[in-house]
């Protein structure tokens, strides 16, 4: 069985490079290596990549998503107990078609190939891929020729999900067939150095026994040994950030939602009184928020908590601005200037500590292949709204954390549920609920419709199933008809989605009276409202957000 590569073990050498392996070797010679093990799971540009990632994170394994063509270095310092080479949707046998480095190889570690990552481990180590004489997408069964440590205590007849139009049609040297559909004769394959090869897809649910064989390819395969828990992520994270901030002194970004007020106690139990936590309002909070956000905190954390109200000078720099790109980066661009203004009232304050997910990254386009650029879905005002002559170095200590991970740290470290239990708000706040130009007076008509959404969710018991649920001053007016005179009034649009992660969502169910009770106080309570619709789109193709 195949060991993660230590400096005690020759590493692969990458051809052309000259001093490749020495230079992995000394930065890992003194085990600071960031993780103590991993799984790399290389993105060939499927569909189903990040959830791929989701599936061995709630193993209790601890992985990153890597661009394709990622350099060893940055896998070295992962510790790699295995590779995962994702799906994708090209072919292998087409010229520009990417491939697996061949570090993946030459490592001798195991490696998983899914789909597409099927074809191109069978091709790159010598066999054939040709289009199939059928498609398969949809529900399958697959019939197991052969018992392996991949479908240990697995029944022999499983039923899968599949997604191409290619298939393996002559195996590499040394591969066997292990289990067959009646349109794939090599639905999975493997040989005798820990290499696999799933022609469906185990990270989605329509898999039932999926998560079972990538516990099994994880464990039994390659020996991983866990231990990703939500103690194990905080010890991590406050070595992190003491790591990066020094004895330097840091400023957090304090909003009141759940990331950055994990962030901020995790710092604040990596540095202690050198952190300073600021609050700004930025004029297009919720209701009532900058006051609770104050109360809360004072009471909760014990953390010195600076307020700035800057809620006009943010206004003032959206005048005019109706595209929602644009304003996103202005709203992270007068953040930043805020904070580094603020900063200076305390001294020499050189870090600033933000919130930023996993889904904040990979939406943002931060996950480019070699300076490629990926596909922006949205800027995301702490991830690619900052501007590049800020002052401050930006610390992220939930960077590689999806919702659900940040949420059981911020238990883990002492926050309370009300704290820990909120529904995400967005950084630009009510400004991207505000379809167009953003003014004082649709922010108000906006809080006073989101107030009442937010009352009648909980009071009717939803807000702790739903992911998300707020209201959206659209720039479309309707005409109506109250108390027998004709109005032309403002469209409010309701979003309620259920989700795991925000990459994907559904629009959830809401009950027809819930739904009632809303649209009735809308129009009857908040001046100038006199149409409420409804929401009922999945991400994708939408977005939870509407901007």
């Amino acid at each position: 069985m195949s060991e993660s590569i230590t400096p005690e073990r020759p590493l692969p050498r990458d051809p052309g490079e000259d001093n490749w392996v020495a230079a992995a070797v000394a930065r890992r010679a003194a085990d600071h290596s960031r993780v103590k093990e991993s799984i790399v799971i290389l993105d060939f540009g499927s569909q189903y990549s990040l959830l791929i990632a989701r599936r061995v994170r709630e193993c209790g394994v601890y992985c990153e998503l890597l661009p394709h063509d990622a350099p060893f270095e940055a896998v070295a310092d992962l510790n790699p107990r295995g590779f995962i080479l994702s799906g994708g949707p090209s072919s292998v046998y087409n010229d520009d078609a990417p491939v697996a480095p061949s570090y993946v190889f030459e490592s001798e570690l195991p490696v998983l190939g899914i789909c597409y990552g099927m074809q191109l481990l069978a091709q790159q180590l010598g066999g054939q891929v040709a289009p199939g004489a059928r498609r398969e997408y949809g529900p399958a069964i697959i019939n197991v020729n052969e018992t392996s440590s991949l479908f240990a205590d697995l029944p022999s007849t499983l039923a899968v999900w599949m997604s191409h139009g290619d298939r393996v049609t002559d195996l590499p040297p040394g591969f066997r067939s292990l289990a067959h559909t009646t349109n794939s004769p090599h639905a999975v394959i493997a040989d005798n150095h820990d290499h696999y090869g799933l022609q469906f897809h185990p990270e989605v649910v329509h898999t039932p026994q999926g998560p079972e064989i990538l516990r099994n390819f994880l464990f039994n395969v390659c020996r991983a040994q866990g231990g990703w828990t939500a103690r194990s992520i905080l010890e991590r994270a406050i070595e992190d950030v003491r790591r990066q901030v020094g004895e330097g002194r840091a400023i957090c970004a304090l909003s009141g939602g759940v990331d950055s007020s994990v962030a901020a106690a995790i710092t604040h139990a990596a540095i202690g009184d050198r952190l300073t936590c600021v609050f700004v309002d930025n004029g297009v909070m919720r209701q009532g928020e900058p006051q609770q956000v104050q109360e809360t905190f004072h009471r909760n954390l014990g953390i010195q908590l600076h307020f700035v109200d800057a809620g006009d000078r943010f206004l003032a720099g959206l005048a005019g601005i109706t595209d929602p790109e644009t304003k996103r980066k202005r709203i992270g661009e007068t953040f930043v200037r805020v904070f580094e203004e603020t900063a200076a009232e305390f001294g020499h304050i050189d870090h600033m500590i933000q919130g930023t997910t996993y889904p904040d990254v990979i939406e943002s386009g931060q996950t480019a292949s070699k300076g490629k650029t990926a596909q922006v879905i949205k800027t995301h005002h702490n991830v690619g709204g900052l501007p590049e002559d800020m002052v401050l170095r930006v610390v992220e200590p939930l960077r590689y954390l999806f919702k659900d991970e940040v949420r059981k740290v911020g238990l883990e470290v002492g926050l309370p549920q009300e704290i820990v239990g909120r529904q995400p708000f967005p950084g630009p706040g009510l400004a991207i609920r505000i379809i167009g130009e953003v003014t004082k007076e649709k922010v108000a008509t906006l809080q006073a419709a989101d107030a009442i959404v937010m009352e009648e969710i909980t009071d009717a018991g939803l807000y702790d199933e739903l992911w998300q649920a707020f209201a959206v001053l659209t720039d479309t007016r309707s005409v109506g008809v109250q108390g027998d005179f004709r109005t032309y009034g403002n469209v409010i649009a309701l979003r309620a989605v259920t989700a795991d992660d925000a990459m994907t969502a559904d629009w959830a169910r809401l009950p027809y009276d819930v739904l009632a009770r809303i649209s009735n106080r809308i129009v009857n309570e908040v001046r100038g409202v006199n149409r409420v619709v409804y929401d009922i789109t999945s991400k994708p193709p939408g977005t939870i957000e509407w901007e």
